[in-house]
């Protein structure tokens, strides 16, 4: 198996032609360019989003010439700090146009428990990730009826999650998400 990393991956997200759509699973991604945003949020200090601003950059520049950006994120309930994290960041990349929705784990049977990304319903960027949640790199995949499969995952995902707004007026107060 042979696996893309680094600016390869990062070229997949500016090479698709009309969608890009994700199916997120993970409790927590163990990035090292989110320690110190994570933390910041978590000690309620002020944002610096100057690491994120490359991926809205590519979100921004794809959805104002058509494409779709979309993901579905499976989480815990409740939040563990990490989703929190994850979730108040949403706002931004929807601000960008990507359209992020939520789905309780508890509602989730059935679905793969894999994280993907599916381009133009014709092929799969299958995430690998080490045991400690570092993401390893991509298997692309081609083959028609794993594409499918996966596109139908995605589907199924999204016809039960709700959208950022909606899940977020569900939430609890305490939860401080902006």
């Amino acid at each position: 198996m042979t696996l893309i990393s680094g600016p390869a991956f990062v070229d997949l997200f500016r090479t698709f032609a009309h969608t890009a759509r994700r199916l997120e699973t993970r409790e927590r991604y163990d990035s090292p360019s989110e320690l110190e945003p994570l933390r910041r949020f978590l000690e309620g200090e002020p944002e610096d989003l100057a690491w994120f601003q490359n991926w809205l950059g590519i979100v921004g520049k794809a959805t104002e010439e058509g494409k779709i950006f979309q993901r579905v994120r499976v989480v815990s309930l409740p939040l563990s700090d990490y989703s929190r994290f994850g979730l108040d960041l949403s706002r931004h990349t929807v601000a960008a146009g990507e359209d992020i929705r939520y789905l309780d784990r508890g509602q989730a049977a059935g679905l793969p428990e894999r994280d993907f990304w599916v381009f133009d319903s014709s092929r799969v960027a299958l995430l690998h990730f080490t045991d400690d949640d570092q993401l390893l790199g991509a298997e692309i995949i081609t083959d028609p009826a794993v594409v499918v499969e996966c596109a139908a995952a995605l589907d199924d995902a999204v016809h039960r999650s709700l959208s950022r707004e909606e899940f977020v007026a569900r939430l609890p107060d305490d939860y401080k998400i902006r």
